[in-house]
């Protein structure tokens, strides 16, 4: 569907706002302000044990390609399709496939299990290094991020063959690190996984695949009824 200048406009003045926060949020993560680091986070991996750390990246990646594909369409026309050509496939790929499934299984399962016991995923020491703000920009903010893409910006998904391996992967080398990183260090990166024996781990790997995956097919499914609802209505 081919939107109009103003309404490119609109979009690409959304996409800057979302990379700018995407970018501070991230920039606040990993270590601004020091004194809102906890201990934990400077051991065996540091931040990229965590997934929200990583879907932060993704995001911020993501946010970074619409920036740069708006811009050259706006103020340089001429070279939109080949940067497009190159683009656009890449930014779809880690939207559909990366940041909408990921990033709402962090939001929804830390917030679960929050509510739950804040223990198993977020320990109270935490709330004397950790500024309120900050937890939300990794778990909360990152929520109305996608659906603010969802919304304003079109996305082809792959096959859903290739989808759901490319998302398999990804999970299962992100088990693989946090496997490895408990195996030479006796870190979990996440509390619940210290209190769970053997067959609870398999158990609870198995739901937030399986989660994780609903959400994969959540976005396809969404993007497809918006974007051709907009196309009738064009």
């Amino acid at each position: 569907m081919v939107l109009g200048l103003q309404c490119r406009r609109s979009v690409a003045v959304l996409h800057f706002l979302c990379c700018l926060w995407a970018v501070f949020a991230l920039s606040q993560n990993i270590g601004l302000p020091q004194s809102s680091r906890w201990e934990r986070d400077d051991s065996y991996g540091g931040h990229w044990k965590h997934l929200t750390f990583l879907n932060q990246i993704l995001q911020t990646i993501l946010f970074l390609l619409c920036v740069i594909i708006d811009f050259v369409g706006l103020c340089t026309p001429s070279h939109e399709k080949k940067v497009s050509s190159l683009l656009v496939p890449i930014r779809d790929f880690i939207f559909s496939v990366f940041v909408f499934p990921v990033g709402l299984f962090v939001a929804v399962v830390f917030w679960g299990l929050y509510a739950y016991d804040r223990e198993l995923v977020y320990p109270r020491e935490l709330d004397d290094v950790n500024p309120t703000w900050l937890n939300h920009s990794m778990h909360t903010t990152i929520l109305p991020l996608l659906f603010i893409e969802l919304v304003i910006c079109p996305h082809k998904y792959i096959h859903p063959t290739e989808g759901i391996f490319g998302l398999t992967v990804f999970t299962f080398t992100y088990l693989c690190w946090i496997m490895w990183v408990h195996y030479a260090s006796g870190i979990w990166a996440y509390p619940v996984l210290g209190v769970l024996n053997t067959p609870g781990k398999i158990v609870f790997f198995s739901i937030a695949y399986c989660i994780v995956l609903t959400f994969y097919v959540l976005g396809k499914v969404l993007t497809k009824q918006l974007w051709a609802r907009r196309r009738k209505q064009s």
